[in-house]
């Protein structure tokens, strides 16, 4: 199977239980990922976020709806103030574990992945960002933080 890059695009930041939720949405179909996808995949959202420990309240996610029946919802949160926190959410996808083919039906498979790589791309702009915004600077900025995104586009390379 030839590679080939997929669709990035970046909603506007979200809030869920407390903490800012800065989101991407990867996809081959340029209409984008289906409104029941991305509905199903927000409501398992709070079932993903970690308890408040004192960091700034902020996750990224991405939202990949895959070439099959496949979607998976990858929530990566910032704890212990310069650690990243992941749990992920699949549906569709019965060699996961997921019960059917349907893309709205998510569950929390017990895996140790973080991610694919359309999935990956995402996780380098926020390390940097979070440094960017919240560990260098003498008071954080997490408006700042949000506000910095990856630029919409595909996954390839954005050097």
């Amino acid at each position: 199977m030839p590679f080939k890059e997929k669709l990035l695009t970046v909603p506007p930041p979200i809030e869920v239980a407390g903490r800012h939720i800065k989101r991407y949405h990867v996809t081959a179909d340029p209409a984008g990922i289906a409104p029941g996808v991305e509905k199903a995949a927000y409501a398992i959202l709070p079932e993903l976020l970690p308890e408040p420990d004192g960091t700034p309240p902020a996750t990224f996610v991405v939202l990949h709806r895959g070439g099959d029946d496949g979607a998976y919802l990858n929530v990566y949160s910032w704890v212990w103030d310069n650690v990243l926190h992941f749990k992920g959410a699949s549906a569709g996808q019965p060699a996961l574990g997921c019960p059917d083919h349907d893309p709205t039906h998510f569950i929390k498979p017990d895996l140790p992945w973080i991610g694919c790589v359309w999935e990956l791309p995402p996780i380098q702009h926020e390390r940097d960002a979070w440094i960017r915004h919240i560990l260098a600077p003498d008071v954080p900025d997490l408006t700042g933080y949000l506000a910095d995104s990856l630029p919409e586009g595909t996954t390839g390379d954005r050097a």
